[in-house]
């Protein structure tokens, strides 16, 4: 799998225009409070930056990991996956629960100083639906654009495919920036427990809660 240095290469969150600050979540639901599912909306997205943020951190932790490790150190260990919902996150795999509850405090202090890249991943489940929408839609415009005789409709298909295979990642990584995380700046973490999924399947859970910015 790749590392964090060629998955995230640069500051994703670089534009001034778009620097996340503290209160930016509190503020918008004071606006905007009374859009139904929106406390919950902004909430997934916190969670989920820092579930991808601890799986960084727990991934590295299996090497002698150091608070003061630049990112671009950082190794995935595809064995650890997660699964964020509003109420916080389930992680899978071989996890020992004190590198899991040191992993959590560390992601969360290094997302809350700056270090925002951390909020994206690549395995992410945001990357994958990107791929798949892309290629359907690659693919049906070459289908209607190109002549209907078979060679033409096959080099189209694999012109298609290799295309968006080659685009997708940047854009997934960037949907995630951009929609789908956001920096835990109202989170708290409640507990950290053993347990399983909706599914059955055993995991661990952290649980969060929403705290306004101050």
């Amino acid at each position: 799998m790749t590392n964090a240095a060629s998955a995230h290469s640069g500051n994703f969150w670089n534009f001034d225009f778009f620097s996340p600050h503290p209160a930016q979540d509190s503020e918008l639901l004071q606006q905007l409070g009374f859009i139904p599912g929106l406390k919950e909306f902004l909430l997934i997205r916190q969670v989920h930056a820092l579930e991808h943020a601890t799986v960084w951190v727990l991934s590295d932790l299996e090497r002698s990991f150091s608070p003061q490790r630049d990112l671009r150190d950082l190794r995935d260990n595809e064995q650890i996956g997660g699964l964020s919902t509003e109420k916080g996150f389930y992680l899978y795999g071989n996890i020992h629960p004190l590198n899991l509850k040191r992993a959590v405090g560390i992601a969360l202090n290094r997302l809350l100083k700056g270090e925002w890249d951390l909020a994206v991943h690549p395995r992410c489940g945001t990357n994958v639906s990107v791929a798949m929408l892309l290629t359907t839609g690659m693919i049906f415009t070459t289908y209607l654009l190109l002549p209907r005789e078979p060679i033409g409709q096959l080099v189209g298909l694999g012109i298609a495919t290799t295309t968006a295979a080659w685009i997708a990642p940047e854009i997934g990584m960037s949907v995630q920036k951009y929609l789908t995380t956001s920096i835990p700046f109202n989170l708290k973490i409640k507990e950290i427990a053993q347990t399983t999924d909706q599914l059955g399947r055993p995991a661990h859970f952290v649980s969060v809660k929403w705290q306004n910015s101050p």
